[in-house]
């Protein structure tokens, strides 16, 4: 019987982190709706140590939607549910609400059209005073954080000129647009690895 679960070795390291970040937002009884959920791991790890009622991932490859319905039957995790196919480009989403929309690694492999659609996604679904947590290195202030992440980003353009590390000040302003406000303040996380939590709530 063949597995179809992947390994993304990134959330061995980030989960621990992400969890530690979310445990702050995520209310008891939330729905959760996870965006480019990948592997489907950390649907598993964070489902399964938060104190919520459902976790939705989704993701828009058939293959990565294997994998996490495989990690969902291996860990027997009630609460994920099976896997949605939702391209945050593609309005309006299979989904009507949640209390709180995570993505984690996904703005910088994909176009800058990509981040904006997930913004106005997440701020048609989420319920007002809902969360949307984004995972991930950014620049600041038109600059990287660390050389490591210069040389990501210039990695990342070599393979598609559309890609690319963000600058949190133009996806903090493009949120701002459709009504998710982020606190500079109490909601940008440095976390290891030069990434950065950013937690945005609905108006």
């Amino acid at each position: 019987m063949n597995d179809a679960r992947r390994f993304a070795p990134a959330t061995q390291r980030n989960r621990e982190p992400i969890l530690e970040v979310m445990k702050n937002y995520v209310q008891p009884g939330a729905h959760v709706v996870e965006v480019a959920s990948g592997s489907g791991e950390h649907a598993i790890f964070l489902a399964s140590r938060l104190d919520v009622r459902t976790w939705q991932p989704s993701d828009p490859e058939a293959e990565a939607r294997e994998s996490i319905d495989a990690w969902r039957a291996y860990a027997n995790e009630p609460r994920v549910l099976p896997a949605i196919d939702l391209d945050v480009t593609k309005h309006p989403w299979p989904i009507d609400e949640a209390d709180v929309v995570a993505c984690i690694n996904m703005i910088h492999i994909s176009p800058w059209r990509s981040c904006v659609a997930l913004l106005t996604g997440a701020a048609r679904i989420l319920r007002p005073g809902g969360i949307l947590y984004l995972y991930g290195p950014y620049r600041r202030g038109g600059v990287s954080t660390a050389a490591s992440n210069e040389a990501f980003d210039q990695s990342l353009r070599a393979r598609n000129p559309e890609w690319g590390v963000r600058d949190l000040e133009s996806v903090r302003d493009e949120a701002a647009i459709h009504g998710l406000v982020l606190d500079a303040k109490d909601d940008v996380v440095a976390m290891p690895a030069n990434n950065l939590s950013l937690v945005f709530r609905r108006r």
